[in-house]
């Protein structure tokens, strides 16, 4: 079983785990919160358990921190639906791998009686199909977006719509990893690699 739950990306000159959008998180659930090695700046990643996090409180962690921040929503480190907002109001989404949204998201006839036996089934990989064209047609709009949010940041570096579009595109697992990859192709400062013990 991979991961599922959110990773929340956002600059805090102090831990971003004491932000007041999380004042109402009790303390067991404080300390279940993972913490991902910090980015120059003060950008900083949290992952969250399922159920902990709320997107609907992603305008006030904007807000509070004065900076973009996006949430990524991570099912069993398959997938992901990232979600980007700025100090602008400026919002966008993308998914991150594009196959498995597809399957998800795939309409379902109305009189389906079994969803495991439906997925076996010409007229399902036709539906996925289908979905897979429509959020691919997407791509060039969502890359767009995150580039816009991302340079909100202020940040040094000029990201690349077209690899920003091909990193959408890409199947890479754990989702966790494609999602930071996306952060560093944004522009992002990477993260120190951990000096080696001598």
């Amino acid at each position: 079983m991979g991961f599922s739950g959110h990773l929340v990306f956002a600059r805090s000159s102090r831990l971003l785990l004491q932000a007041p959008v999380f004042d109402s998180l009790d303390e067991e659930l404080k300390t279940s919160v993972c913490t991902w090695e910090s980015r120059p700046g003060g950008w900083q990643t949290l992952q969250f358990d399922f159920g902990t996090w709320d997107d609907a409180n992603l305008p006030a962690l904007v807000e509070w921190s004065g900076a973009p921040a996006c949430a990524a929503q991570v099912s069993d480190s398959d997938v992901a639906l990232v979600t980007g907002l700025n100090t602008t109001g400026h919002r966008w989404q993308a998914w991150l791998n594009l196959d498995i949204a597809a399957r998800l998201l795939a309409e379902e006839p109305e009189d389906l009686e079994d969803q495991i036996l439906w997925l076996d089934t010409p007229e399902f990989h036709e539906a996925a199909g289908r979905r897979h064209a429509e959020l691919d047609a997407e791509i060039p709009a969502d890359a767009a977006g995150a580039v816009v949010w991302a340079a909100a940041a202020d940040i040094p570096v000029t990201p690349r719509t077209g690899k920003i579009e091909e990193l959408l595109r890409s199947h890479q697992t754990p989702v966790e990893d494609l999602f930071s990859t996306l952060l560093d192709e944004l522009g992002f400062p990477q993260a120190a690699e951990p000096s080696p013990a001598p």
